[in-house]
């Protein structure tokens, strides 16, 4: 692309140039963590971190790896900034969300430091946009981890499997109980709302189970409302890993397999402490990979 290849005047001036051949790459990985007006951009060596919060107990992070860009570069890492997420969405799809076969929308991004705003150079058949994004003073984000090493229970199931269980169960529930068991019901779902009690359960070896590997068993509950933000993500993905800790929480991720074949994991953590009057949610997504779990 023409753009990608011409590099931007006085380059060494900006703090974080990125760019990428095929905008909607970027674009579907920020939609799927889009659940409130503005985000806080982390951008590393590694790559790029968008963080979405709410209220100080829904948090969201989007990972995009710095392998997935065609070009990246940070001069002093970190370079953190806030940024209204949706008009950088509107930004992002200006040539359209659907774009013709054949006709991709290459990005250029670059920012120069605290003050300055977000620069996008977007061209498609020719035709170069240019969108300047006032930035902000970032906000102080959550802080908390899901290690694998404390993974108790983990399953990887098709994910057709579970958009068909979100179907079925009685949605006027406030709480989704998860069991896990290397023992009958291995694992199940439960909702408990206005027509009584619902379960639905997945034997170990059905055929939408891809790995089980439950230590001991485990019962606990989410409320419904803080698991609705991923649901974009399950219905993009092809595969959902679910672990649990030992300290009950539960870790989602969602494979999404990209335009140009990449797999991105999306992870959902939920932390409900025994009270069920602190709610924790993160909500983050890797290109390539997170956390093998192993």
């Amino acid at each position: 692309m023409p753009l990608i290849a011409q590099p931007a005047p006085a380059e060494s001036d900006y703090s974080l140039v990125a760019c990428l051949d095929n905008v909607r790459n970027l674009s579907t990985v920020l939609k799927a963590i889009h659940f409130r007006e503005h985000a806080t951009c982390f951008a590393t060596k590694n790559g790029i971190k968008v963080t979405v919060e709410n209220a100080k107990c829904v948090q969201a992070n989007a990972f995009i790896q710095a392998a997935i860009f065609q070009e990246f570069k940070v001069q002093e890492e970190p370079v953190t900034f806030r940024i209204n997420l949706t008009v950088l969405l509107d930004c992002l799809s200006i040539f359209g969300s659907n774009p013709m076969p054949g006709n991709l929308t290459a990005l250029r991004m670059c920012y120069q430091g605290y003050g300055y705003p977000l620069m996008l150079f977007l061209e498609e058949g020719g035709v170069v946009t240019v969108c300047k994004i006032n930035t902000q003073e970032p906000e102080e984000t959550l802080d908390f981890d899901f290690c694998s090493t404390n993974v108790i229970n983990k399953i990887i199931l098709q994910s057709e499997g579970l958009r068909e269980a979100f179907s079925e169960l009685d949605m006027t529930s406030e709480i989704l109980q998860i069991t896990m068991s290397p023992d009958k019901p291995y694992f199940r779902l439960s909702t408990f709302g206005n027509a009584g009690s619902s379960h639905l359960d997945y034997p170990k070896d059905s055929d939408l189970m891809e790995s089980f590997n439950c230590n001991q068993t485990q019962v606990n509950r989410y409320k419904i409302s803080l698991l609705k933000p991923s649901t974009k993500a399950l219905v993009l993905s092809c595969k959902v890993s679910i672990r649990t800790d030992n300290r009950g929480f539960l870790s989602l991720q969602y494979m999404i397999r990209n335009e140009d074949g990449q797999d991105f994991w999306l992870l959902l953590v939920d932390w409900i402490r025994q009270s069920h009057l602190w709610n924790i949610m993160k909500f983050a997504l890797n290109g390539l990979f997170l956390e093998s779990g192993e």
